[in-house]
């Protein structure tokens, strides 16, 4: 019985970990189908976090989880104008959004809470049971008792890979991000269904932060995306830019987050700094390639309309 508990415990832990980088990482797998990597969506998950706070503060849970995706998709937005439509180096510009998103929120931050901040206390989003699943043993609890955005990511993967490869506004997207001359000469609007695609990342971005802010902590904080902008990149690689395969390795990098606490709580004879930085090892072995090679998209993070020289 007490087995079962932990392991329970331990599901529910991976799964409430893995949610915020499943929304990150389906944004960006629409982003990157379309030729455009995104370094800035840590920018919008930040940007998300605290829209979500605030949106929470003046209206509620749920009005918090639109300001987090209204938040996110401006993040997206400055992004898109530079990196899609003057055409400027996209890493660059999207490290330059990230870095931009965590100085811009410190500082709302601060002018609203105070120059040192204050522990904010949030409404945070109800979770919902779904009856009967809800008891299966070990897995119920953790996969159908949880908050609105859990139910989002169970509807978005099986969405995002019908509207992928199955329509034809997929395939127009995917065709942008092979070969957009070809996708011009057919008559495609390159420049605009890269720019929807960014923003609808973006949005997924701000409803990551958001529940990181009102489902995770039930606060913000400075800084507190830690990173997860970064590793939602990894597993887009990881899960080879198909929406059911960016789910699979989100939950791994849950589990992964989730063995490192469940190791710090079990007072394992190990450096916390190394527990701390197992997540992102993994990260940075996924982005090697050590988990699987595949393809990515033809024209991906290069510029368009071709540069001269």
């Amino acid at each position: 019985m007490a087995e079962t508990a932990v392991m329970a415990s331990f599901l529910t832990a991976a799964v409430g970990l893995a949610v915020p980088l499943a929304l990150a990482a389906l944004g960006e797998t629409v982003s990157e189908r379309a030729g455009v990597i995104n370094i800035g969506i840590e920018g919008s998950v930040i940007c998300g976090a605290l829209g979500g706070a605030l949106g929470s503060l003046a209206a509620g849970p749920y009005v918090g989880l639109a300001g987090g995706a209204t938040a996110g998709c401006a993040a997206a937005l400055v992004f898109a104008v530079f990196a899609v439509h003057l055409n400027t180096d996209q890493i660059i510009t999207g490290a330059a959004v990230a870095l931009g998103s965590l100085g811009f929120t410190g500082a709302v931050f601060q002018s609203r809470f105070g120059a040192t901040g204050v522990a904010l206390e949030l409404e945070t989003v109800p979770a919902w049971e779904v009856p009967l699943l809800s008891h299966i043993p070990i897995a119920g609890p953790a996969l159908f008792h949880g908050a609105a955005t859990v139910y989002l990511v169970y509807l978005l993967v099986p969405a995002l890979w019908w509207f992928l490869f199955r329509t034809r506004w997929g395939l127009a997207l995917r065709a942008v991000g092979e070969a957009p001359e070809a996708a011009q000469a057919a008559g495609l609007p390159v420049k605009a269904t890269r720019t929807l695609a960014v923003l609808f990342g973006g949005l997924l971005g701000g409803l990551a932060g958001a529940h990181l802010s009102l489902v995770h902590t039930g606060t913000f904080s400075e800084n507190m995306s830690a990173g997860k902008g970064f590793v939602a990149i990894a597993i887009v690689v990881l899960g080879r830019w198909d929406p059911r395969g960016v789910l699979a390795a989100a939950l791994f990098f849950g589990c992964a987050e989730a063995l490192q606490f469940a190791l710090q709580a079990m007072d394992v004879d190990l450096p916390y700094p190394l527990l701390l930085a197992l997540p992102y090892v993994l990260s940075l072995a996924a982005l090697a390639g050590w988990f699987g090679r595949s393809r990515a998209p033809a024209a991906l993070a290069l510029p368009w309309p071709k540069r001269p020289g």
